[in-house]
């Protein structure tokens, strides 16, 4: 595991708790308030990343950057054939075993420890997924062709957008942590699916954020 990834893992490890907060709402109420103020886009994410897989019942879902697995185990309850979740850090992938045990779903999903440019998949997917993914990644087109690799269908990704008031706040928030952010712009982002070989995509704006879907055909 390269220095970067270390890194990522072992800041992973530490926010697990932080990070699972944003959508468990396990915190005070006026913590709660900013984050649907100030984070609604990343609410609004998971809505678009579940509308852009439909159909989603009997299909096969890579999840690469699953964190705590929330998209995992929703595509599960929506009635994925089989989903696979990745995530770098520890904790986070013993969360989600944890939790897809809790919820009945160990027969169609999945989570280990890895990168994607170490997973080798017994299958191709339907559906690959990198929410909040690329925003920690310095080179992203060596992940993002492997996604287009990873599916007989399309991925569906976000990006943080470059020149947006969060954008300075955030690098400069994580740099006291150690942990480099990556932004965006829709430019960055179309040559990078062109150079990952995606045949087309749509981008769609929302809040401090890109959503993208990225077709292989």
């Amino acid at each position: 595991m390269n220095q970067e990834l270390v890194r990522q893992k072992n800041f992973w490890d530490e926010e697990i708790n932080n990070f699972d907060s944003i959508y468990s709402h396990q915190k005070s109420k006026f913590s709660n308030f900013l984050d649907r103020v100030f984070r609604w886009d990343m609410y609004e994410r998971f809505n678009y990343t579940i509308r852009n897989s439909e159909p989603i019942r009997g299909k096969s879902f890579l999840d690469v950057g699953c964190g705590t697995g929330r998209y995992s185990l929703e595509f599960a309850r929506l009635g994925a054939a089989k989903v696979v979740g990745l995530d770098i850090a520890e904790r986070m992938v013993d969360a989600c075993r944890r939790r897809a045990a809790e919820q009945g779903f160990t027969d169609r999903v999945a989570f280990i420890q890895s990168d994607l440019t170490n997973y080798i998949p017994d299958q191709q997917f339907d559906v690959a997924i990198g929410i909040g993914l690329f925003d920690y990644i310095k080179e992203a087109l060596p992940v993002m062709t492997r996604m287009r690799k990873s599916v007989s269908d399309r991925a569906i990704m976000s990006f943080p957008r470059r020149w947006t008031w969060r954008a300075p706040v955030r690098k400069a928030r994580l740099g006291l942590k150690r942990c480099d952010v990556y932004f965006y712009s829709a430019k960055d982002i179309e040559r990078l699916l062109r150079q990952a070989g995606f045949a087309r995509h749509t981008i769609e704006v929302v809040g401090q954020l890109y959503c993208v879907t990225a077709f292989v055909k």
